[in-house]
């Protein structure tokens, strides 16, 4: 089923979900660096969560035209809602620990690094649900998709 969102003939919402993964699970590894080191990399975390919870909610606009596209009653419209709601759970954890680093960026409190951590768990199951929706339920993937399949830039659909 292809995505309802497009940009240049692929998935907006599947183009957009790298940034805040990297940018959430980099601010989680600068903060792990940061414990056993001791290096000063609390105030780039703290700017890469504010930059994941922002860009994970324009990806998450994206996803949710794509989930309305899902035709009612499936199992692909039931992982999508999961998805989606996992996914809510997992910037609301992130939006919560980048207020807490907020009095002082640079050293956060335990509580903050706590729930980036549960956030990337989180983050863990919800992507293998998104993985879920494309690869097993073809959930974003143009319906002639094959491996000798034209560009999408070619203006061809990919039956042809």
């Amino acid at each position: 089923m292809a995505s309802e969102a497009k940009l240049f003939g692929h998935p907006i919402h599947q183009m957009l979900i790298v940034f805040p993964l990297g940018l959430l699970a980099m601010a989680v590894i600068f903060d792990i660096i940061r414990l056993i080191a001791g290096t000063p990399l609390g105030l780039p975390s703290y700017y890469m969560i504010a930059a994941g919870v922002i860009s994970g909610l324009v990806a998450a606009v994206f996803g949710f035209i794509d989930w309305l596209g899902i035709p009612a009653r499936t199992r692909a419209k039931s992982v999508g809602l999961w998805h989606a709601c996992g996914n809510v759970v997992v910037l609301a954890l992130f939006a919560i620990s980048w207020w807490f680093r907020a009095g002082d960026p640079t050293d956060p409190p335990a509580a903050a690094f706590i729930l980036a951590l549960i956030g990337a768990g989180l983050a863990l199951v919800t992507g293998w649900l998104g993985g879920e929706l494309v690869d097993r339920l073809g959930i974003g993937v143009d319906s002639g998709a094959h491996v000798n399949a034209p560009s999408s830039l070619s203006g061809r659909p990919a039956s042809s």
